[in-house]
């Protein structure tokens, strides 16, 4: 089991810690609605440090990411960053990640915790052009400072001018004290804030200095448990649960990171898959009745007959009703579309509604 370079600050805190993805995390501070609103309402703090970091560099690096990422990365400039996945060769995902232009020549790929070894490994497999590789995810922290008041709670820890920072770009300059400090406005909440890239050996003031200048804003430490109701709300995917390497980014609804204007992994297939149209679909539901759908709930119509499954459900915290995301079957995959959650041996009803469940 690994820590992070925070995890005696978060036992000091009384943190309910669990391992996830090979790392000692936490998962609860105070409780999950409690931190859920207060990253909806204020100002909350993630450490996210088990997540990958491989840093691409040389005249072939765009080529590479081109070569085995599905979104188009040649229309990145230099302090912007774009959403994207790894097709795999039989029409699934090998991992969806976050590609950084930091440098021409120079790119950086954050990656899901729990597939750092793999995707490393897929990536390697494909660099057959010379692109210098470094994994730097067991010498980087990552903290996630999320919410709406997190622009004005976090100025003053910086001389870069938050506000002016656009969703999906970044800077790379000084912030609690330290240099050439990655500052990210991108997240996983939907509430606004951002990522902050720092050595392990920094994160620690960072941290502490974070939190003094976010007291009089309600600055509070976030466990994982909020970030999954938070980014299941917005109706983000989670490899693992809602994406993995068996469903194909066009089932995902990640068409429009799924670009065909270029040649990428397993793109002739996919196109293909374009063309002719899916058998199954990835929605978003509410329930209709007051229940909760977790992960792996069958979701059936109204006769009983199965048509998919529940991937991530919880009861919102915002709309304090069971929402969920789940593939079915394309026919019942419209909107207002009427389906049933099977919750032990009951069919609750539930209906196909539009993302995101919270609007602000």
């Amino acid at each position: 089991m690994k820590n992070t370079a925070l995890t005696h600050i978060h036992e000091s805190l009384g943190a309910k810690m669990l391992p996830f993805a090979g790392y000692n995390m936490p998962i609860l501070y105070e409780g999950v609605n409690a931190e859920h609103e207060t990253v909806r309402n204020a100002v909350g703090v993630f450490d996210v440090s088990h997540m990958g970091e491989f840093l691409l560099t040389g005249p072939n690096a765009l080529a590479l990411i081109q070569k085995v990422t599905s979104n188009d990365a040649s229309v990145l400039t230099i302090g912007r960053a774009q959403y994207s996945c790894l097709p795999n060769n039989d029409g699934g995902i090998v991992d969806d990640l976050i590609v950084y232009k930091m440098k021409d020549e120079q790119y950086l790929l954050v990656v899901n915790a729990s597939n750092i070894d793999k995707d490393w490994n897929w990536i390697s497999a494909h660099n057959d052009l010379g692109v210098e590789m470094k994994n730097l995810s067991d010498d980087y922290s990552l903290l996630a400072i999320q919410g709406p008041k997190a622009v004005e709670a976090m100025q003053s820890l910086t001389s870069k001018d938050l506000s002016a920072i656009p969703y999906y770009h970044f800077e790379v300059g000084d912030f609690a004290g330290i240099d050439n400090v990655i500052i990210s406005a991108t997240g996983y909440t939907g509430s606004g804030g951002f990522e902050i890239y720092c050595k392990n050996s920094e994160v620690e003031q960072i941290w502490n200095k974070v939190f003094e200048a976010g007291a009089p804003f309600g600055i509070k430490p976030i466990g994982l448990a909020a970030r999954d109701t938070l980014r299941l709300e917005m109706g983000f995917c989670l490899y693992g649960n809602d994406i993995n390497d068996t469903t194909s980014p066009l089932e995902a609804g990640l068409g429009w990171i799924t670009k065909f204007t270029k040649e990428f992994t397993n793109s002739e297939n996919l196109k293909k898959q374009k063309e002719t149209g899916v058998s199954k679909k990835l929605v978003a539901f509410e329930m209709q009745e007051r229940a909760v759908p977790r992960h792996d709930y069958e979701i059936v119509d109204a006769t009983g007959n199965s048509i998919g499954i529940v991937t991530s459900g919880t009861m919102s915290p915002s709309m304090n009703k069971g929402i969920g995301l789940g593939y079915v079957t394309t026919e019942n995959s419209t909107l207002d579309s009427d389906i049933f959650i099977r919750i032990r041996k009951n069919d609750v009803p539930a209906k196909v509604v539009k993302l995101p469940f919270y609007k602000k």
